[in-house]
């Protein structure tokens, strides 16, 4: 069983929660974790890294044709999705077309740099074009400790991260917590549907 997580990680802490989700995914016996980055676009003159930094493969439709469950993954950007996560999304009309992702099990999860930054609206952002694309939807319950006593990130839209406006904040217990959940849910559900 495979589980894509594909993401956009402009200062690292998307691309840190990618992996924890990874951990999730991998828990589950005969899953695997196939971990990708979104290519990168420019806007104007922001900076970000360059591939090597990410040290992942760049995402293609390709990827997404046998896969099992999806999980996407981006930096809040005004309460939205990054420029380059929608443009990956955009990119896969032919997907959408066959139907390829219909009937599959996708979870989404964001960070941002303040507690109230849009995380929630970013989460339902890259929700709405895997719901077009007939995916189904796997939040995260409140039967997860983490998701009641957190005092950080973690939304029942899916994982999050407060980082600090300095990007400074680690990713607390809790996120963690929420993270490799999230990653078990989605390949659990997967299982289920599979079999």
């Amino acid at each position: 069983m495979k589980i894509l997580v594909v993401y956009d990680s402009k200062l690292g802490s998307v691309k840190q929660m990618a992996r924890l989700i990874a951990r999730g995914i991998e828990s589950v016996d005969g899953a695997e974790a196939i971990v990708r980055c979104v290519p990168e676009i420019f806007i104007g003159s922001e900076s970000s890294m360059d591939a090597s930094e990410v040290g992942d493969l760049e995402a293609t439709t390709n990827d997404l044709k046998s896969i099992d469950g999806l999980i996407v993954g981006s930096p809040t950007r005004f309460g939205n999705m990054s420029a380059s996560m929608k443009h990956f999304l955009d990119s896969t009309s032919s997907l959408w077309m066959a139907g390829t992702l219909s009937g599959k099990p996708a979870a989404v999860f964001t960070s941002s740099s303040s507690m109230h930054g849009g995380q929630e609206s970013t989460l339902l952002s890259m929700l709405n074009p895997l719901l077009h694309h007939g995916m189904l939807f796997c939040g995260l319950p409140y039967s997860e400790p983490a998701l009641g006593k957190t005092t950080s990130g973690g939304t029942p839209y899916g994982a999050s991260h407060v980082a600090g406006s300095s990007n400074t904040n680690p990713i607390s217990a809790d996120e963690k917590a929420l993270c490799i959940a999230l990653g078990k849910r989605v390949t659990v559900i997967a299982g289920k549907l599979k079999s």
